[in-house]
């Protein structure tokens, strides 16, 4: 997201690149193992390139992940290419590893994924042409989804554009990983436009799946209210070069402008949808309250927003123990390197229907 921030102006291979086998393959003894329960414990995180996550700050995230021991990892921006040849078409499930640079990259990827606690993970990927965007789900080998889908659509073998969608099912709910297009600055195929189309397929998403309970997370591009952000004036006012779109309500800063913040209050209202992390947290907090962090130098230092989200049907909301973010302060504690800190959703489980009882 980070791209598209800037400072208010001044007024007046032959070889697939499939999971190693400790990730792909089911065969140890939790996997397998018979009458396991469906995840209750969540982690998303918009890694900000998972490659260079891995390189660089990959102890302090394996730690944070030990400790946490999450069911289900949902990454967001990823920023890995797709198997396939510039003259072929892409295989948005696969890493790429047709060149001598691709494939140095899979081994340093596949090393730190097959090492404790990760290989405890089956990992589903989906992935952009270059790297830009894309997702990855880890779920714990556990924990078998009924099916894995990467589009709103829920057709099988497509991908969306960019690799912006992870879909699993569960016998009782649908967890979905998505990391939405950011809105942009100015009226453009590739900002306003692009924006407005995901969230009118999304409303659509979420009402036409109102049969199961949904958890939807990721990076969501998109602060709700004015509580979600830490300097609402500063993001009201923000411009690029001056620009000042024609419709007032696409002005400010991309995730803040009003027109998106309407569209996602009618998805949450429409999808019977509540903000996880709002519902036990309802004062702003300085400190903990925000998942994206401006550069500690320049202009964005201390503008935060709050764009990751767990969000879950209604019918869940009795069920949520904690949400929480895990990063903290300006200089960016425990974001492990990313402009976004990790945000994690624990549920208690679900309860049977209480016996009746006696007089």
């Amino acid at each position: 997201m980070k791209r598209f921030f800037k400072p208010i102006e001044k007024e007046g291979s032959s070889k697939k690149a499939a999971l190693s086998a400790s990730l792909k393959d089911d065969d140890d003894s939790e996997a397998s193992a018979p009458d396991k329960k469906e995840p209750l414990k969540f982690v998303t995180w918009n890694a900000n390139s998972l490659l260079l996550r891995v390189k660089n700050d990959w102890p302090e995230f394996t730690k944070f992940v030990t400790n946490l021991d999450p069911d289900v990892i949902a990454i967001q921006e990823v920023r890995i290419p797709a198997a396939g040849s510039k003259s072929a078409s892409k295989n948005q499930g696969e890493l790429k590893d047709d060149t001598s640079t691709s494939r140095e990259e899979k081994q340093i990827l596949m090393r730190a994924l097959s090492s404790p606690p990760f290989a405890n993970y089956r990992v589903w990927w989906s992935l952009s042409d270059s790297k830009y965007a894309g997702t990855a789900l880890f779920i714990k080998k556990c924990f078998q989804p009924k099916k894995v889908s990467f589009n709103l659509d829920r057709i099988a073998s497509k991908h969306e554009v960019d690799g912006r969608v992870i879909l699993a099912e569960f016998e009782t709910f649908r967890l979905l990983n998505t990391y939405s297009p950011n809105n942009g600055w100015k009226e453009e195929e590739n900002s306003f436009k692009r924006r407005r189309k995901w969230d009118k397929r999304m409303l659509e998403f979420v009402i036409q799946s109102s049969d199961k309970p949904l958890i939807w997370c990721g990076d969501l591009n998109v602060s709700h209210e004015e509580i979600d952000v830490s300097h609402p004036d500063f993001f009201s006012a923000a411009k690029l070069n001056g620009y000042i779109p024609p419709n007032k309500e696409d002005c400010g800063q991309p995730g803040f402008t009003l027109a998106e913040r309407k569209r996602f209050n009618a998805i949450l209202k429409e999808g019977k949808l509540i903000d996880a992390y709002r519902f036990l947290h309802k004062e702003k907090d300085m400190e903990r309250g925000f998942s994206w962090s401006g550069h500690p130098i320049g202009k964005y230092r201390g503008k935060r927003m709050r764009i990751d989200y767990f969000l879950v049907s209604e019918s869940l909301i009795g069920r949520i123990a904690s949400c929480e973010m895990h990063g903290q302060g300006i200089e960016l504690q425990d974001f492990y390197g990313s402009d976004h800190c990790p945000v994690s959703l624990e549920l208690s489980e679900a309860s049977s229907c209480p016996s009746p009882q006696k007089n």
